[in-house]
């Protein structure tokens, strides 16, 4: 079992920037992919970043490339999303996942935290 705990979420104004740290802790095994999904109210889950624990390449979804950045502490066994220049459409429940595979599938994710929730407005 693996268990992951989100914070830093709150509310932040148009081109402003928040971190998200994902803590996890349990059976948290260097193969393990960590992963930042986001849902906003009536949409779909979708894949934010994702990282693997061990390193490696990262993915980012389109929306997320050139703003976001996911990162890894395998001392502290957390990950980090830093996320600049935040627009309204980036508003949201932030979820952090864990599974085995590099993907942006989130049914692929095995382990999910609670969320943190962003809201990008002035």
């Amino acid at each position: 079992q693996v268990q992951l705990v989100e914070s830093g979420g709150g509310l932040v104004q148009p081109g402003g920037s928040l971190r998200l740290s994902c803590a996890a802790s349990g059976r948290t095994q260097s193969r393990y992919v960590l992963g930042w999904f986001r849902q906003a109210p009536g949409k779909e889950r979708e894949f934010v970043a994702a990282i693997r624990r061990s390193g490696g390449p990262t993915y980012y979804s389109d929306s997320a490339k050139g703003r976001f950045t996911i990162s890894g502490d395998n001392a502290e066994n957390t990950v980090y999303l830093q996320m600049n220049s935040l627009e309204p459409e980036d508003s949201a429940a932030y979820y952090c996942a864990a599974g085995l595979l590099l993907t942006i599938q989130k049914n692929d994710y095995i382990y999910w935290g609670q969320g943190t929730q962003v809201t990008v407005s002035s």
